[in-house]
């Protein structure tokens, strides 16, 4: 069961009804900054994650900017519909919204949210490379790259303040280039089904609150260990990245 920390209370809820119907996901962002780019993140992946674990969900962002939404598509964040109120069938609301470390995250609007659903809250992020001072250019420029940008903003727990910087973009460039190179290797060999203690293991990371660096480090722990033939390989770096979204079998195909 994927559990998520209410903001309101502190405590542990599960993200989907206990019967079966819809999750709306409303997440609220303002206007074009890492922050708010890392609030449609983190409600992609709860999307993502509960799709994985068989439940419903529908993702909605109530008056975001135009520029926001185009640089979402370009961070592979799925499209949000502009809606209001609980939504017909929709048995839970849960917001995403911006807060800081240990904060509620609640700004005050639960009638129009839908009452008392769990709320999630996304601690900021800061840049401090060239441009620091200004939030909407730095997150504008970091988009030239925005595959590395996502994983940058994957790595760090949801409710952890996150700071990067050309250090961290890069190391998340490389990451994801060798890894990419890594799975196209795999794919050259007999394909092997996800093994199933990696399958639980990514489970249970993903169940515990989103928990995104701990599916990371499955992947490294994977990919390390010469017991999970390449062909198990490739299929797990695939499964995870039906919640990671980071194309990481883009390069297929494409000789090392």
């Amino acid at each position: 069961m994927l559990r998520i920390l209410d903001a309101r209370t502190g405590e542990p809820v599960a993200a989907a009804p206990a019967r079966r119907g819809l999750t709306r996901i409303e997440a609220r962002a303002g206007g074009l900054d890492l922050t708010s780019l890392r609030v449609l993140l983190t409600a992609d992946v709860l999307a993502r994650a509960l799709e994985l674990t068989g439940a419903q969900s529908w993702t909605t962002a109530p008056r975001q900017p135009a520029e926001l939404r185009a640089a979402a598509n370009a961070l592979a964040v799925r499209p949000f519909e502009e809606a209001h109120g609980p939504g017909a069938g929709a048995a839970q609301v849960v917001r995403v919204v911006a807060g800081e470390d240990g904060e509620n995250g609640d700004d005050g609007e639960d009638a129009e949210a839908g009452g008392g659903g769990p709320v999630i809250a996304v601690a900021p992020v800061a840049w401090t490379g060239p441009g620091s001072g200004e939030h909407s250019p730095a997150a504008s420029s970091l988009l030239a790259d925005p595959t590395a940008l996502r994983l940058a903003l994957l790595s760090v727990p949801y409710g952890r303040s996150a700071t990067l910087d050309e250090g961290t973009m890069t190391q998340a460039a490389e990451r994801l280039a060798g890894w990419r190179r890594d799975v196209a290797r795999w794919a050259r060999q007999p394909s092997r089904p996800v093994p199933e203690a990696v399958r639980a293991r990514l489970a249970e990371a993903w169940d515990e609150d989103l928990d995104v660096p701990g599916v990371l480090r499955v992947l490294e722990a994977v990919a390390a260990d010469p017991g999970v033939a390449d062909g198990a390989r490739f299929e797990t770096f695939a499964y995870a990245d039906r919640l990671l979204a980071l194309e990481l079998t883009r390069d297929l195909g494409i000789l090392a």
